[in-house]
């Protein structure tokens, strides 16, 4: 939850009696104090004036002599919901300030961690792939079925995303789709709603879409490869696409992609240059995107990829953007991918309490 701490700050020289007031009008149990560059220098808790009265401090004098003068900060987009929880558990914060380039952004409270806030956004996720790269153990099982640290990997997509917050889900299926409907049902036993779409065809990533109901999808929804393993942060996805009023949404990956030998720059035969095994830099695509409900009225019910729909909105003028995903992100694509979802799953957060 992103708040507008500029409620919530004061400057050094207000008194006790306004630190008293923000107090009782946002019911945060804390304000800030920030200096001229909206620098964090202070915290001052419903404590701290209480304990600073009956030492004989006026409530009109500064909260400068009652305020935190070291109050403790995370950096924003260092840790996720499960880190910042165990720091306010551990320390018995109630409210911890979040800090940008030195700059106060945020404040989380532990009301924000605790109390779960269900998103109405849907989440479609794509798992009618055959998965041959994966075969045999595809032969009898889809790929977003296969095992992963114990559980179907379509399992722990879910409950990253129920862990957020999201609980309507669509799943497009083709292959072997009797697997995943017994395994999940209609999303009970998970706490979460899911409805399916089948293609009885493949369509493709994008030609899925054409597929749900569009008169029932009202707001942008997450779209997501079957076989994606990630912990990223979806509500900040969502927030971005929202407040920049975009069409469609690609999450994307830095991809270093270096070459084996070196490299020889010529013109008319003459060298230019050479570079010895250049790095070059790329950015990918993740398989997750945002897509704002207005674009299902343009889709049709044809084999189409996901990357086409996207261009032909760039044609349109339409806005789309690229979101650089910083997290774990893993395309379980080959087998190899396969055994090191296998190691790293077993260290990777996903938000749960």
């Amino acid at each position: 939850m992103t708040r507008d701490v500029n409620n919530i700050i004061l400057n050094k020289n207000d008194s006790i009696l306004k630190a008293l007031e923000l107090l009782d009008l946002y019911a945060l149990r804390i304000v800030l104090v920030v200096d001229d560059r909206n620098q964090l220098i202070g915290s001052i808790t419903d404590g701290d004036i209480r304990r600073g009265l009956l030492k004989g401090q006026d409530v009109h004098a500064t909260v400068e002599t009652i305020m935190h003068t070291k109050p403790y900060s995370i950096e924003d987009g260092t840790l996720n919901n499960r880190q910042i929880f165990e720091i306010m558990r551990e320390k018995s914060y109630l409210a911890l300030p979040v800090i940008k380039n030195n700059q106060l952004v945020n404040i989380i409270t532990l009301d924000d961690l605790i109390r779960k806030k269900r998103k109405e956004n849907p989440v479609f996720i794509m798992a009618g792939g055959f998965g041959t790269r994966l075969r045999p153990l595809t032969d009898t099982c889809p790929k977003p079925m296969l095992p992963v640290g114990g559980k179907p990997l379509l399992e722990t997509i879910i409950s990253s995303f129920k862990n957020q917050g999201f609980y309507k889900f669509y799943i497009s299926t083709h292959y072997l789709p009797e697997v995943i409907n017994a395994h999940f049902g209609n999303g009970e036993k998970f706490d979460v709603q899911i409805q399916y779409v089948h293609e009885t065809d493949p369509l493709g990533t994008g030609g899925a879409l054409s597929l749900l109901p569009a008169s029932d999808i009202k707001l942008p929804f997450i779209v997501i490869n079957g076989d994606v393993l990630t912990n990223m942060n979806f509500e900040k996805l969502l927030d971005f696409h929202e407040k920049r009023e975009a069409i469609a949404t690609m999450c994307v990956r830095e991809f270093q992609y270096q070459i084996p030998y070196g490299v020889v720059n010529s013109e008319d035969n003459v060298i230019q240059s050479m570079t010895e095994k250049p790095s070059y830099f790329f950015d990918i695509n993740t398989g997750i995107y945002v897509i704002s409900p207005e674009l299902l009225a343009q889709v049709n019910a044809q084999f189409i990829g996901m990357p086409t729909i996207l261009e032909e909105q760039m044609e349109k003028q339409n806005k789309v953007l690229s979101y650089p995903l910083h997290e774990y992100w893993l395309d379980i694509g080959h087998m190899e991918d396969y055994n090191r979802a296998q190691k790293d799953i077993i260290n990777l957060d996903f938000g749960k309490f």
